[in-house]
């Protein structure tokens, strides 16, 4: 396995952080790392990329733990975080070469690395610009330009498209879809079309727990399996009976509207229920339950 995380735990003080979580990650695939804001995405990249230590538990690349390896695994490692690290000062050929010095690249090879990505990247329209005169979509295509000079095993993303206007994060899926064709890539997002359009899998985390591990194909059938009923009632109804109808496996009110999500059609017991109550029905929808709204779920 390219990526392999076991029962890892990371704590800041008081703070835990990652409730020892476990995954892998097969090579050549392309997983989604979703969760909301906080829930522990980036501490887990900041370990495996060897940025920050572990507290306990064991995180490896292409079977090398990061915490005994730092820099065997960096070098199998190539890292685009949320904050793009970029000199915006330097053109972009300029900045390359440097990265690529960094990384112990020089002379001809890293003239010739430099130019294969500039082209891969789609640099090449603008690579005569200094880097702050971008636009951001650009910047992000010069950060993975940077993370892929070394040829890495590895591709680790952190919201690469976070920011981004419709047509640059097109460009980008595209970009990291046809780079995941030879290469083991993980990218964390809380954006589930970003997952729909490149992942075979995805991993869910919240509040440093893996609430979901699963392909996306599973996702969508338990997406299919729910249903939601949004009705309108002409008086108050107590939720309780709503929630004691059989299937039915939330409730939220709004007024005189609730939102009913259950696991199968129950608009007919929905009705009696209301009948019996000797309320009225203004009006009720049954609607399928988005993958947004799995996560919401998965996540609330």
């Amino acid at each position: 396995m390219s990526i392999q995380v076991t029962d890892l735990f990371k704590i800041y003080g008081t703070q835990k952080a990652l409730n020892r979580i476990s995954f892998d990650v097969q090579p050549g695939e392309i997983l989604g790392f979703l969760g909301p804001n906080g829930a522990g995405k980036s501490t887990t990249m900041k370990i495996l990329t060897g940025f920050i230590p572990q507290t306990s538990g064991s995180a490896k690349i292409c079977g090398l733990e990061t915490s005994e390896n730092p820099i065997l695994t960096r070098r199998k490692i190539g890292y685009l975080p949320e904050l793009n690290p970029l000199y915006t000062d330097m053109f972009i050929k300029e900045y390359l070469l440097f990265s690529a010095g960094l990384m112990g690249i020089t002379g001809k090879e890293a003239n010739s690395k430099v130019e294969e990505m500039i082209g891969k990247t789609g640099l090449s329209p603008e690579r005569n610009k200094k880097i702050q005169q971008l636009s951001k979509g650009y910047k992000q295509r010069v950060g993975l330009a940077a993370a892929l000079l070394h040829d890495p095993e590895v591709l680790i993303l952190d919201e690469p498209t976070s920011g981004l206007d419709p047509n640059q994060v097109l460009e980008i899926r595209n970009l990291i879809k046809e780079t995941g064709k030879n290469k083991t890539v993980i990218f964390s997002t809380h954006i589930m079309q970003e997952v729909e359009a490149m992942c075979s899998r995805v991993v869910i985390i919240n509040k440093g727990n893996i609430v979901a591990n699963d392909t996306v194909q599973s996702l969508q059938s338990r997406m299919e399996a729910e249903v939601l009923i949004i009705v309108e009632l002409k008086n108050e109804i107590n939720k309780n009976q709503i929630l004691s109808i059989k299937g039915v496996s939330s409730c939220e009110q709004n007024g005189l509207v609730y939102q009913i999500r259950a696991k199968h059609d129950i608009r007919e017991a929905l009705a009696e229920l209301v009948s019996k109550e000797n309320n009225l029905i203004l009006s009720m929808n049954k609607e399928l339950v988005s993958l947004e709204a799995v996560f919401q779920n998965l996540t609330r």
